[in-house]
């Protein structure tokens, strides 16, 4: 995978140059074992430096990275004995969700994931992540078949939005996802969620109804994208890293507002740079919150999102 770095990553980019030019030189020293040693100490110093101090903008560009693990990277990593399964039964597969059943530390589990791609063909083969009324359609049937079985269900978020076409339109995109806000309210199962990148608008919504929303350090999770946001507000889209300070769109900012219940971290320099330590971090994570909701009697997850969601927006006058 070719590495990418953004504008606020390149003193990164700069040490991590310097490195590979001396380990690729025909003539290995001590002196260049030492200098390799003094070069990444000095590049977890920066880095360090780096992601102590992001903006909002900026985990929201870490959220888009081109090189940030995807849900599929998750699920291999996690299910190897994972079983997609296809199709709404009314009219299509949609490829920007996968969906199925697996294993989670020996716990089986349905998943419900939006997937990106990580070329334009791939992209184009998953909608750029973006889910049409099918793919919802497919999430709820997966959902009444893990209710079905007494499975829990986790959710992985990461998307632009809903699909917002002339075809998803004419298909219902509205109703598909509030039937699934409708039904994920009332389901007799325990729901997971994960910001795993992005969570815009509906679209994240239309698989967010949880009893725990979880986010990665970097992601973040909003009613509508900053440069949408900044196209409405100012008709600029270019003013976007004004408009997500506004949104309070990240992970600290939706704790305190009761949306979020808990701030996965990620491994030093962000989730990009280490799939493995990310995914062993999430899974851990995961499970411990699969365990604290097992002995919840299925009629009682009704009223314990009704009183999660009810809280939400709550405010006192001084």
């Amino acid at each position: 995978m070719t590495n990418n770095y953004l504008d606020f990553e390149k003193p990164i980019k700069a040490l991590d140059d310097q490195i590979l030019e001396i380990r690729t030189t025909n003539h290995p020293t001590v002196e260049n074992k030492e200098e390799i040693e003094r070069l990444t100490a000095k590049r977890e110093e920066v880095i360090k430096k780096i992601f102590s101090q992001l903006t909002r903008w900026q985990r929201v560009q870490l959220a888009r990275h081109p090189n940030r693990p995807h849900s599929w990277d998750y699920i291999q990593r996690w299910s190897p004995d994972f079983i997609e399964l296809h199709g709404d039964r009314h009219f299509a597969d949609d490829t920007a969700i996968i969906a199925g059943i697996g294993t989670l530390n020996e716990r089986p589990v349905a998943y419900l994931a939006q997937q990106k791609g990580r070329n334009t063909r791939e992209n184009l083969y998953r909608n750029f992540g973006m889910m049409r009324p099918e793919g919802y359609r497919k999430a709820l049937r997966i959902m009444k078949l893990a209710e079905k079985f007494g499975l829990p269900v986790v959710t992985l978020i990461d998307t632009q939005g809903a699909y917002p076409g002339l075809g998803a339109e004419e298909r219902g995109q509205g109703e598909a996802i509030a039937r699934n806000l409708l039904e994920m309210s009332a389901l007799r199962a325990p729901i997971v969620s994960v910001v795993i990148g992005e969570g815009a608008s509906g679209g994240a919504l239309g698989i967010g109804v949880c009893d725990r929303m979880l986010m990665l350090e970097n992601t973040w999770y909003s009613v509508i994208s900053p440069e949408g946001c900044a196209s409405i507000l100012w008709r600029d889209a270019s003013k976007a890293a004004q408009a997500a300070e506004a949104l309070k769109l990240i992970p600290p900012d939706l704790v305190k507002m009761g949306i979020c219940d808990r701030i996965v971290p990620e491994p030093l320099g962000g989730a990009h740079r280490d799939y493995d330590e990310t995914a062993n971090i999430l899974k851990a994570v995961i499970d411990e919150e699969l365990q604290a909701l097992q002995d919840v009697p299925p009629d009682a997850f009704l009223n314990r999102r009704i009183e999660k969601y009810g809280q939400m927006g709550v405010f006192k006058e001084k």
